[in-house]
């Protein structure tokens, strides 16, 4: 191959914010799928790149050796730099760290890989909101990942979790579903402002809450549920005059007429459905049922349950954006309000 037809295939936009060692990268990945570049093939060197396209050496370096992390290039001493492999070429390399397994966290992980097009291999782990295992799967991650997206929620410990998570260069850092009180430096982040959220989404079922004089919010008191709900809650009970109470056992919580119940864990609102049923009461007439996340059996259940819910999907999407352009932002995702029969 001749370098000039090289240069040919390299596109770079002094303007974009994505950095250029990453456009000088993704231009050549892209030339490997679309069988302009060759197994072999060898590229120019370093100084060539420098003069070619107004680059320092090191954005050049940089480039060729994330590329050279991911497989696609390989290099000999003396030599430089040569296509290695076309085999399923990948660009990226995430280690992907939840929570916990459920409905939700499905949808975020499929909108992620269908975002990253086949561009990415995910490692993903389950820690189980346990912090021991958490710290465990951080502390053998490695640091050969181009990407490390953390979902950090907790059972009991965690006090110490950004310890953790500093230590993960912020370049390659990505916070998902929430922020993280310690984590410094300019990382990127796709997470719900859940205090703020949850009382506007309150905010625009009120009319249909002004039915009832009490909302009841089912929060366990062991959960990995951020106490930001439970705030948000109690600011929209106390600016628009409703009782307010916590009901940490939904099993034993008393169930009377003008209440209106907010259920977090899905087995709750089983069992608070199952309860209601056997009472005289009328579901979105003398309780109403709100339920906090989105499922396709909700909008079926006693004829469709409100839910309170952010877009996951929309989640994967922007997280898959921030690792394909390499930004830094911190994108907050909304939540919405689903209005049904159970309100």
């Amino acid at each position: 191959m001749k370098p000039a037809s090289f240069l040919e295939y390299i596109e770079i936009d002094y303007y974009s914010s994505t950095p250029k060692y990453l456009q000088l990268a993704n231009s050549i990945a892209k030339a490997v799928r679309d069988n302009k570049l060759y197994k072999n093939d060898i590229l120019p060197s370093i100084n060539e790149l420098n003069y070619n396209f107004e680059i320092s050496r090191d954005t050049a370096e940089k480039a060729y050796k994330h590329l050279k992390s991911i497989g696609i290039l390989g290099s000999v001493p003396g030599k430089g730099y040569y296509i290695k492999s076309t085999e399923a070429i990948q660009q990226f390399k995430v280690f992907l760290l939840f929570n916990k397994l459920s409905t939700h966290k499905k949808i975020i992980y499929d909108a992620l890989v269908a975002g990253l097009d086949n561009q990415a291999a995910i490692d993903l782990y389950i820690y189980n909101n346990d912090y021991a295992l958490f710290k465990k799967f951080l502390e053998n991650a490695g640091d050969d990942y181009t990407h490390y997206v953390i979902v950090s929620h907790f059972l009991e410990g965690g006090e110490n979790a950004h310890e953790l998570i500093n230590r993960i260069p912020k370049d390659k850092l990505i916070l998902l579903d929430k922020l993280i009180k310690g984590v410094d430096g300019d990382c990127a982040a796709v997470y719900e402002n859940f205090e703020k959220d949850i009382f506007s989404a309150l905010e625009q079922a009120l009319p249909q809450l002004r039915k009832y004089h009490t909302i009841k919010i089912t929060f366990p008191e062991s959960t990995y549920f951020p106490n930001e709900i439970l705030q948000g809650c109690s600011n929209f009970c106390t600016q628009y005059g409703f009782h307010y109470k916590v009901a940490h056992q939904v099993e034993t919580e008393p169930i009377d007429a003008g209440e209106a119940f907010i259920t977090l864990m899905e087995h709750d609102v089983v069992t608070l459905v199952e309860r209601i049923l056997q009472t005289d009461l009328q579901v979105g007439k003398d309780v109403g049922v709100i339920s906090y996340n989105e499922t396709p059996l909700k909008k079926i259940i006693l004829n469709g349950l409100t839910t309170i819910s952010t877009d996951f999907q929309k989640m994967g999407e922007v997280t898959a954006q921030l690792i394909l352009n390499h930004h830094c932002s911190h994108i907050e995702i909304p939540f919405y309000l689903r209005l049904r029969a159970s309100l």
